[in-house]
């Protein structure tokens, strides 16, 4: 324990100094350069060699103020000082003792401070007398970890009585920052001090100690990597005394290069790096590095291109083979072809097929591929959200790969595939980069002859490609990107398209997947129909698909069970080790005597015949396979009612029917909208509320039954969002049906948007609008006036089935929808006030 004892006022010159922090017993040269320094030291020099040395916080600062310098510093004797060639002085100073300033003040250019030093009485103990021992213990610990200090110098200079001047002593030793030295001068209390040096030389030797530990590493890796150098070298020699030749493999990569028939810039990158692989050591990291690299530029395509087919007569019979319908798309891929035979090095073409699942897009890819004799990949973009994806790493990533853009190419093999991108609507973005910016490049004709990875890092050619782009809806793909494709819409199939598609593909796919001969299954055309109807709902025939394969199973199993051959013996016994044949797919147990099961007597497995008739399935036995119908058959229910019209709307998988409900109580006004409607849908609402209010009179309703009424409209499935404008004038129906009490006509379907003056606009979406109706046994539509011209995409056998009505107003829609046709209030006649503001036919507006 130390407690002060007297404290002493000074007034001597004092000078800042800079990186150096002066303790008391320390001696510390440096040179002054600075002109108040310099009038400061000589002053010192003139009096009695004593000067105040306070370190400067900013040493970057030239004239720092008195605030700029730290308030602690240490009074030093001048030892030694030498006037230099330069006029700098290089001074010797023995630092004497620790002092506070009080006050600073400038005299004939140089800083005079008022300081005050303590004096502190310490009482020897047992515990002064530990932390002496354990600082003098862990400072030669210090020292023999540090390299940069001698251990008998430093031993003897610690070897001292006063606790004071030993933490003064090793602090000065330590390499400290200077504000951890400044911390220890502003340290008064000795123990105290003593305590601080103590906790800082334990941090420091921990320091020490994890630096030597990887000092030792990085030895012994070097040690090793020297080792594996005269190995190798040795080897080289060897190998040359054989007679091998040292640069075997690398002549033999550099013959790949020059044969690959790359560009002029990717053979002197691939050459560059070649060079460099031959000056690395074959076991280092790098090398391996440069010889992934290597293999990627080599098994890029660089000049592979298969022979493509132009013959039109050929690529319509397996287009005609592989897909039924689909003209337009069939007609724009003969187009194609018919350019290429015309055109010598044509650009490669970008299509977009959009469309509902199950439609077929991603299999007309693939037999683009088959009627043009090219390679095809697929590259699902589902999901993918990093550029690097598309566009790869770049090498100085540990484990960095080309993009998927590349590694598809090495996978075709050539130069001109068909590439398809999968699902192009479904990538998505975050903080690693947007990788729908990154497929700009590819898919632009006019600049993806210099596609640039980011690992290959050259120009690669992918102008010869044929991309064909997949996706379900297009509001998510950015406009860029949508303007650089050609954009073929795909929609859903008829019904009779689609018993027709199951007649020639499904069922003879689903015949062979089981194991089902032709003989021992029939669908009947009403069965087909009735797995269509009542089985499946859906644009395309992915689910038509999966019901037909559940039919062929349940049959499959049926002609097992009653097969002829149906002994437990016949039969391989399950846990036995049955050996696969390369030319034969069928597994046969190992026969006795074999390394197989102990015990087991094991025999070919016989064909089956089964006694079972063929099976034919009707609408009847699918109820027996597949249990009652799914959906229920929609004519059944048209019935006319009151606030329910049957509405068409669109979905990302294609065309449905949408019932709106409208109810009416009493109540004070209030409109309520419900069944998870979107903004637009309710704006819609309102827009048709105006209008019903507005052609009160004309509807037979009071201009103010509103104020006594509640009107509550509902679309049912309410857990599924709705949105969109198309549904105006099916709500304007529903409106004016529940106010009027007049029913809606169940046997019709209607879509339109609405004005709040009852004009019907046109809506998009048309095609799968009126196959949705078709599907439901719809066939009377209203539609907008506007949307006569889209009947061409319509396929003829729909538009000669249904009855279409084009409207431009409210007031057609009704006389159409509505059972009977409503009667209009009688209109009185005007007031005197009325008639001389009021124009003429002032009674349609709702004041």
């Amino acid at each position: 324990m130390s407690t002060r004892e007297k404290s002493e006022t000074k007034r001597l010159p004092m000078m800042p100094i800079r990186d150096v922090v002066i303790f008391p017993h320390m001696m510390t040269p440096f040179v002054v350069g600075r002109e108040s320094s310099v009038r400061a030291l000589e002053e010192a020099l003139a009096g009695e060699k004593k000067i105040f040395l306070a370190t400067q916080h900013d040493a970057s600062v030239d004239e720092p103020r008195p605030d700029e310098i730290y308030s602690v510093g240490t009074i030093a004797n001048i030892v030694q000082s030498l006037k230099l060639s330069d006029g700098n002085i290089k001074v010797l100073v023995e630092g004497f003792e620790r002092a506070k300033v009080i006050s600073v003040t400038a005299e004939d250019g140089y800083f005079r401070a008022t300081v005050k030093t303590f004096a502190s009485k310490i009482d020897a103990g047992v515990s002064l007398e530990s932390l002496t021992t354990r600082v003098t213990t862990l400072f030669e610990q210090y020292v023999k970890l540090s390299q940069n200090l001698n251990y008998e110098t430093m031993i003897a200079t610690i070897k001292v009585d006063d606790p004071g001047k030993l933490a003064d002593t090793v602090g000065a030793n330590l390499q400290l920052t200077i504000e951890e030295k400044q911390e220890l001068l502003e340290i008064f209390d000795p123990i105290d001090r003593l305590t601080r040096v103590a906790e800082m030389l334990d941090i420091e030797i921990e320091k020490l100690s994890v630096d030597r530990t990887i000092q030792g590493r990085v030895k012994r890796q070097m040690e090793r990597a020297q080792k594996e150098y005269y190995l190798n070298e040795k080897i080289k020699a060897i190998q040359k005394e054989l007679g091998r030749g040292e640069k075997s493999e690398f002549d033999e990569l550099k013959k790949k290069i020059d044969a690959a028939g790359m560009t002029k810039d990717a053979q002197e990158k691939a050459m560059a790096e070649l060079k460099r692989l031959e000056q690395m050591p074959p076991m280092s990291a790098e090398s391996t590095v440069s010889r992934n690299y290597l293999d990627w530029l080599l098994a890029v395509p660089w000049k592979q291109k298969t022979r493509e087919i132009r013959d039109l007569k050929y690529a319509r019979e397996v287009l005609e083979s592989d897909h039924y319908g689909l003209e337009k798309i069939k007609e724009r891929i003969l187009e194609f072809l018919a350019v290429r035979r015309l055109v010598k090095n044509p650009k490669g073409s970008i299509l977009c097929f959009v469309g509902p699942p199950g439609v077929g897009k991603t299999s007309l890819g693939m037999s683009i591929a088959k009627a043009t004799g090219r390679k095809f990949v697929r590259l699902s973009l589902g999901g993918v959200r990093d550029e690097a994806e598309v566009r790869g790493h770049r090498r100085t990533y540990i484990g960095a790969l080309p993009g998927q853009v590349i590694q598809m190419m090495k996978k075709a093999g050539t130069k001109n595939p068909v590439f398809m991108l999968d699902e192009i609507d479904k990538m998505s973005t975050d903080f690693r980069g947007d990788p729908s910016s990154a497929l700009l490049e590819v898919l632009d004709p006019a600049q993806n002859d210099k596609f640039m990875d980011h690992y290959l890092d050259v120009d690669y050619d992918l102008s010869e490609v044929l991309f064909v782009a997949t996706a379900n809806v297009m509001h998510t793909i950015p406009a860029p990107l949508q303007d650089r494709m050609e954009v073929i819409r795909l929609s859903g199939y008829t019904e009779l398209e689609k018993a027709e598609i199951a007649r020639r593909f499904l069922i003879t796919k689903q015949k062979v997947a089981t194991g089902l001969s032709e003989t021992q299954i029939d669908f009947t055309p009403e069965g087909v129909g009735a797995l269509i109807q009542s089985y499946t709902r859906e644009a395309g025939v992915r689910n038509l698909e999966r019901e037909i394969g559940s039919v062929c199973r349940k049959v499959a199993r049926k002609v097992v069970e009653a097969s002829v051959d149906d002994e437990p013996d016949t039969v391989a016994k399950g846990g036995e080790l049955i050996v696969e044949s390369a030319d034969d797919e069928t597994s046969k147990p190992v026969k006795k005597g074999k390394k197989g099961k102990a015990g087991a007597d094991a025999t070919d497995v016989k064909p089956v015949e089964s006694k079972l008739p063929t099976v034919t399935v009707t609408a009847q036995s699918l109820v027996e396979m597949l249990g009652p119908p799914r959906f229920r058959d929609t004519q059944a229910s048209k019935k006319n009612d009151i606030g329910a019209t049957i509405g068409l709307a669109w979905t990302e998988v294609g065309g449905s029917i949408l019932t709106t409900e409208v109810t009416v109580m009493e109540g004070r006004g209030k409109l309520t909208l419900t069944g998870k409607l979107g903004d637009v849908m309710q704006e819609s609402a309102q827009a048709a509320m105006s209008y019903v209010r507005s052609r009160a009179a004309s509807l037979g309703l009071a201009r103010d039954f509103y104020r006594n009424l509640d009107i509550h409209l509902h679309v049912p499935e309410g857990a599924i969002p709705k949105d969109g404008p198309s549904a105006g004038i099916t709500i304007a129906t529903s409106m004016c049906s529940a106010l009027t009490n007049i029913p809606v006509r169940g046997d019709l379907a209607m879509t339109g948007e609405i004005t709040v003056r009852g004009k019907v606009l046109p809506i998009g979406g048309l095609k799968e609008k009126m196959l949705a109706a078709h599907r439901q046994g719809i066939y009377e539509l209203i539609l907008p006036k506007d949307n006569e011209k889209d009947l061409h995409d319509i396929p003829e056998i729909i538009r000669k089935e249904m009855k279409l009505n084009f409207v431009e107003s409210m007031d057609e829609v009704l006389k159409i929808a509505l059972e009977r046709e409503v009667t209009p209030l009688p209109i009185a006649p005007p007031t005197s006030s009325q008639s001389e503001a009021a124009p003429v036919g002032s009674d349609d507006i709702t004041h």
